[in-house]
């Protein structure tokens, strides 16, 4: 496969660059609807061009808009700024609010009604590569590949569509302008440039070529002489002494390129993964062995994976990694170290849903700090105990979470379904949403202690809201109100999430198979089911 450049026009505010570009034999540019500069590329037949739909600036954020209505919209504007319609249509980046499947079949409308050629994806994972081409054809991915960003690379994305053969463009390899000039001056690249005779920009973009024949890198300046510089990459061979220099400077992408491997000698890595509050502290200790956790090593990924390869070189013959390993990318690393000690490496996957891994977080908040934190002291004391996270950071790790493939790696895959072991204790209790209990006192009555809980925002609890209820119902009733406010939940204490059920149940001694909660909502059914009690309707 023929090696290829791209220009990308990030930031460009006219021709100049543009024609030097195409004077140094470039032929792929690269632009989008949210760089506002499309029409700079109009007119040009001769190249191919790439452009970005479905996102849009606001101030200072780039905010993805996956709507179809938008990305049509966007499409249309596209091919009229470049008086044609694009080579390849991208979705800039998939939207959190908006099925990628939605997303994806506006692309292929985009292609039906003749605004593009083709179309590919941006910003992207492997997952939803693969979600993506189940319904249309993908021509070209694009993502952060170079000095400072690996994860493509490390998360098997790259390597999937070389497998694939498509494209991929890779953004951003300098790191941007801000980290620029330190790639630039990294030691072992200009000590490679200075052998070579060739500007450390054409070394390093050589170096991306050489990782995978399906990478494109994409160079951007807005100084001509950068520009013909960079083109020198196209044509510049780096020889094994180059390569294997950057391949130890740049682990993650020189791993994809020369993969590293020893005999086999025994030894066996169990890698546990999944959402924190999955358990996996709990098994580890069962499955014995060396443990590493970078919660109580105090540090990264990287710490883990360090004391992994020295525990090995030292001839130890299990080690336990209990992190969340939510990604390829983050268990790219600890499989590369295990298999390079001729070590075997296991995966483990505790599948525990989000619901049940929600209760979990809070039994462990309860138990170290024996109350529900609110939004700030929980901010706090994230700093110094990991564990004690937020429900937006968990929603963030259910959204993040890749299923294991044995293409990463492993010699196994063993997936535990949850199991809640222990109970709170063994009382009956009656649970009800508030607005149901202001409008029925009825719902009140039941067996055992009785809590009214919702959400009232800057509530302040002066007794008198459990005096009406329990006056009302002829029986005392608890009141648990989360006062906090409203956006991104940022407390454990706003229903439908479980902190205030939980504590409820762990103050009483509660069954939750005891427990009756009569809700006003779906989400408290699913509050009901992942606490184990019975909804009533």
């Amino acid at each position: 496969m023929a090696r290829r450049l791209g220009f990308g026009c990030l930031r460009l505010v006219d021709r100049g660059p543009i024609d030097a570009a195409r004077a140094a034999g470039i032929g792929l540019f690269d632009t989008a609807r949210a760089y506002g500069n499309e029409a700079l590329l109009e007119g040009l037949e001769d190249v191919e061009i790439v452009s970005k739909v479905g996102l849009r600036r606001e101030g200072a954020s780039w905010i993805p808009d996956g709507r179809a209505r938008a990305i049509l919209e966007d499409a249309a504007e596209t091919a009229r700024a470049l008086g044609r319609a694009p080579d390849v249509l991208l979705l800039h980046a998939p939207d959190a609010r908006v099925p990628l499947a939605t997303s994806v079949r506006a692309l292929g409308e985009c292609v039906e009604r003749g605004l593009a050629k083709a179309v590919g994806l941006s910003n992207v994972t492997l997952r939803q590569l693969d979600e993506a081409q189940a319904i249309t054809p993908i021509a070209a991915v694009q993502v952060a590949l170079g000095a400072h960003d690996d994860v493509a690379a490390r998360g098997g994305l790259v390597g999937a569509c070389g497998a694939r053969g498509i494209p991929v463009l890779g953004y951003a390899p300098l790191g941007g302008p801000r980290r620029a000039s330190r790639t630039l001056g990294d030691r072992v690249l200009r000590a490679q440039a200075t052998r070579l005779d060739a500007s450390t920009v054409a070394v390093l973009l050589a170096y991306l070529m050489a990782v995978h024949p399906t990478v494109v890198p994409l160079f951007g300046s807005a100084q001509p002489a950068h520009v013909a510089e960079a083109a020198r990459a196209v044509d510049l061979e780096l020889d094994e002494e180059a390569l294997a220099a950057l391949d130890a400077r740049y682990r993650g992408l020189g791993r994809l390129r020369a993969p590293r491997h020893t005999a086999p000698s025994g030894a066996e890595v169990i890698l546990l993964m999944g959402l924190a509050g999955a358990g996996k502290s709990r098994l580890a200790e069962r499955l014995g062995g060396a443990r590493l956790n970078r919660d109580t090593l105090g540090g990264t990924l990287k710490k883990v994976n360090r004391a992994l390869a020295e525990l090995l070189a030292a001839g130890e013959r299990r080690v336990v990694l209990d992190n969340t390993y939510l990604t390829r990318a983050a268990r790219a690393e600890t499989v590369a170290v295990a298999r390079e000690h001729g070590a075997t490496v296991r995966c483990v996957h505790l599948a525990t849903p989000l619901a049940d891994a929600q209760v979990n977080v809070v039994l462990r908040m309860l138990e170290r700090r024996g109350a529900l934190l609110d939004p700030a002291a929980l901010a706090i004391a994230n700093k110094t105990d990991p564990n004690l996270l937020g429900p937006t950071t968990l929603f963030r790790m259910a959204r993040d979470l890749e299923a294991p493939s044995l293409d990463e790696g492993f010699t196994s895959i063993e997936e535990v379904p949850f199991v809640r072991e222990g109970s709170f204790g063994d009382g009956a209790a009656t649970c009800v949403a508030l607005d149901r209990a202001l409008a029925d006192p009825g719902a009140l009555a039941g067996e055992g202690p009785v809590l009214a809980f919702g959400w009232r925002e800057a509530f302040v609890d002066d007794g008198s809201l459990a005096a009406r209820l329990t006056e009302h119902a002829g029986r005392p009733v608890e009141v648990g109100v989360c006062p906090h406010p409203g956006g991104p939940p940022r407390c454990w204490c706003r229903p439908p999430l479980p902190g205030l059920l939980v504590a409820f149940f762990l103050r009483h001694g509660v069954d939750p198979r005891r427990v009756r909660v009569l809700g006003d909502s779906p989400a408290h059914g699913l509050l009901a089911r992942a606490l184990g009690a019975h909804l009533v309707t």
